[in-house]
């Protein structure tokens, strides 16, 4: 069974910085695709930034100029780096897995909250 754990999130000052990682396990192949999303108490969920195949990397409106993502495939690990952290950046963060890099993402991580106070 594909699972996800995802561990370096906490509590920043605005400014800050914080690296997320997603680590897959019970998984073998190299190639895949994942995304990095968030969701904010009462607002929808926002995705913000994709890593699609052969390490192309798409940062959302949400991240940009701020955040960027990255991958060590021969670990199944991936980072979220985020700098300049706002007060609106405050939310739970997931990595998402899409093994098929279809955009549908079959596996979730547990989540790691992200509080941001100004």
């Amino acid at each position: 069974q594909v699972r996800l754990v995802e561990s370096g999130g906490g509590s920043v000052q605005a400014g800050g910085s914080l690296r997320l990682t997603c680590t897959i396990s019970e998984y073998t192949r190299s190639d895949y695709c994942m995304a990095w999303w968030r969701q904010a108490p009462g607002k929808e969920r926002e995705r913000v930034a994709r890593l699609g195949r052969g390490g192309l990397v798409y940062i959302f409106d949400s991240g940009e100029g701020r955040f960027a993502t990255s991958q060590d495939r021969t670990k199944h690990t991936q980072y979220l780096q985020m700098n300049s952290l706002k007060p609106w950046d405050t939310a739970m963060y997931y990595c998402a897995f899409d093994p098929a890099c279809t955009h549908d993402y079959d596996y979730w991580g547990q989540g790691t909250q992200v509080t941001v106070s100004s």
